[in-house]
């Protein structure tokens, strides 16, 4: 499984905005780290500091609706693990700590984890996760002006493919979506909404 890691929006501050973050992937074998990006607040967490960039346990409270304290604990336990860093460059004074995503991409398997409870949760947790935000859009939508109602989607197919053609696909996908997910976003004067991709290929029977 892959998780790919990138820096903030283009709406970003300049002060919080974090440039020419190495790409490189982390292959993670070591449960403690998947248990560590496997808790459902820990996952949130990681998410938000992708999509908005370094930020502090303070400002992180508030998107959660947690308390500061408990923010400041579980992000000790990503960085314990370099899950997410510290950005001392960014404080305005020794009290205040500002945080990010490590750079790169997280790259896990099942495989690595035989019978081990703690891989089963977090499979189990990024499945949850990516169907409560597909549910959270169902229940949103009508609150969105109708192309966006229509631009939304969703598709499925079935195909008989080699390992080798299953591994070439994956590449193929995981390179579109970085190129949208890493890319300056321009400005041409569109709207643009932060929008949750998602994709699975696993074999199965209809």
């Amino acid at each position: 499984m892959r998780d790919h890691q990138t820096g903030g929006e283009a709406d970003e501050t300049p002060e919080a905005r974090v440039t020419d973050q190495v790409r490189e992937v982390r292959e993670v074998r070591d449960s403690k780290v998947l248990a560590a990006m496997s808790h459902p607040l820990r996952r949130r967490l990681l998410d938000i500091l992708r999509v908005d960039g370094p930020s502090t346990a303070s400002v992180l409270a508030g998107k959660t609706g947690q308390a500061v304290g408990n923010i400041s604990h579980h992000l000790k336990v990503l960085a314990a693990s370099e899950l997410v860093e510290e950005v001392p460059e960014l404080a305005r004074d020794r009290r205040e700590r500002w945080w990010r995503r490590s750079p790169g991409v997280l790259n896990w398997s099942p495989s690595d984890f035989p019978d081990d409870p703690v891989a089963e949760a977090a499979e189990s947790l990024v499945l949850e996760r990516q169907a409560a935000l597909v549910r959270q859009w169902f229940a949103a939508r009508d609150d969105y002006p109708e192309p966006w109602r229509r631009a939304a989607f969703t598709t499925d197919h079935w195909a008989r493919l080699s390992v080798a053609e299953l591994a070439e696909l994956e590449g193929k996908i995981f390179a579109l979506l970085s190129s949208l997910a890493d890319r300056e976003v321009p400005d041409d004067g569109q709207e643009r909404e932060l929008v949750f991709l998602s994709v699975r290929a696993v074999p199965g029977q209809p």
